[in-house]
């Protein structure tokens, strides 16, 4: 039976929603893998909205976070608050400040940031059934946040960014750096990580390493 792999976005674009790159090559690799992508978001309002072109904040608009993740899964998308854990077989969260921003809240608080309510309930229940889950670019910082306190905290990696690995242990989890083309595979806790565009500078070396880490998904599934 072909495995179902969850794949939760954020919106749609690096600044303020899914790092797009990230998100289709995850999507394309799934697919290669011979499993079915099952997409999810929650159905909230983006933290902000930014113009991509310039990079600044566009005052007073508003966009919601399912029906901008909609737009890279071709409209074939769930509220993830409908998602439980048994539909699934394995999890996997793409980058993108959206990741920071609208799925958790890290990228203005930091360590006393919030995860969203459905966020925290299916990673939680993903680990507690020990179903694999997998994570690249600033997204392996909200595990931490979501196992801060845990007896048994997971090994991520964002790269080798300082501030951030350092935000990942100060919440108890263990940083690990790793190159943009490889894995960190905490085989205890079932979660895997991997740089992307964190460290990465090209598409190709990007794709290199959330490659690695899909395949290890679903092998684990």
């Amino acid at each position: 039976m072909q495995k179902k792999i969850g794949v939760v976005l954020s919106g749609c674009g690096v600044y303020d929603g899914s790092e797009i790159h990230e998100s289709v090559i995850v999507l394309l690799a799934i697919d290669r893998n011979g499993a079915q992508a099952v997409c999810m978001a929650p159905n909230v309002d983006q933290m902000h909205v930014v113009n991509h072109l310039t990079g600044e904040e566009v005052a007073g608009e508003r966009r919601n976070v399912l029906v901008e993740s909609a737009r890279i899964a071709r409209g074939e998308i769930k509220d993830i608050s409908t998602i439980k854990v048994d539909d699934l077989d394995a999890l996997v969260f793409p980058g993108g400040f959206g990741a920071a921003k609208n799925l958790c809240t890290m990228a203005v608080k930091g360590e006393d940031a919030e995860v969203h309510p459905e966020v925290m309930r299916l990673v939680k229940e993903f680990r507690d059934k020990q179903k694999p889950q997998a994570a690249v670019c600033i997204a392996p910082a909200m595990y931490a946040k979501i196992f801060e306190g845990d007896v048994a905290p997971p090994t991520l990696t964002i790269g080798n960014d300082k501030e951030w690995g350092q935000k990942i242990e100060n919440l108890g989890s263990k940083h690990q750096d790793c190159t943009v083309q490889n894995i960190v595979t905490d085989k205890k806790n079932k979660i895997i990580t991997s740089p992307a565009y964190m460290l990465g500078k090209t598409i190709s070396e990007v794709a290199e390493g959330i490659e690695k880490a899909v395949k290890e998904l679903i092998e684990m599934a």
